[in-house]
């Protein structure tokens, strides 16, 4: 089950809604829905998920936090480590083989470990200034 599809099902579960129900609220398959509950469909889209906070009324941080679950909520995810260091490539490796068997502790602190990690920001890109040459003449 990904992020998404806990949250969608306890949403669906706390409104005494069914599979169906939702569904066709939603104008999507129930096949489609349930495979979103159980993680074997891919991150619902941008459209889905704003169609979802409508129905439940979610906003601000509801919705924030549901956008956010869905952005973490691919159950087939690559990580491309071309470039990346020795180590890094090896940490990639090792998550893939043992994720499966990690207990819910170890996970929570592996979460904590990288929210408190900071990503670099990009260096922002600037244009040259406009040539003054016109102004110059002008007072000139």
């Amino acid at each position: 089950m990904t992020p998404f599809g806990a949250r969608l099902r306890a949403l669906r579960a706390d409104r005494g809604l069914t599979l169906t129900h939702l569904a066709q609220a939603l104008q999507v398959s129930s096949a489609y829905l349930s495979a979103l509950e159980h993680g074997k469909r891919g991150a619902p889209s941008a459209g889905l998920v704003h169609q979802v906070n409508e129905y439940f009324g979610l906003i601000w941080d509801e919705a924030e936090d549901l956008s956010r679950l869905a952005r973490l909520s691919n159950p087939r995810i690559t990580v491309n480590t071309a470039g990346l260091a020795p180590e890094q490539t090896a940490l990639a490796n090792r998550m893939a083989q043992i994720i499966h068997r990690l207990p819910p502790e170890t996970v929570a602190a592996l979460h904590a470990i990288l929210d408190t990690t900071t990503a670099q920001p990009k260096p922002r890109l600037r244009r040259p200034a406009p040539s003054r040459t016109g102004d110059r003449q002008a007072s000139d």
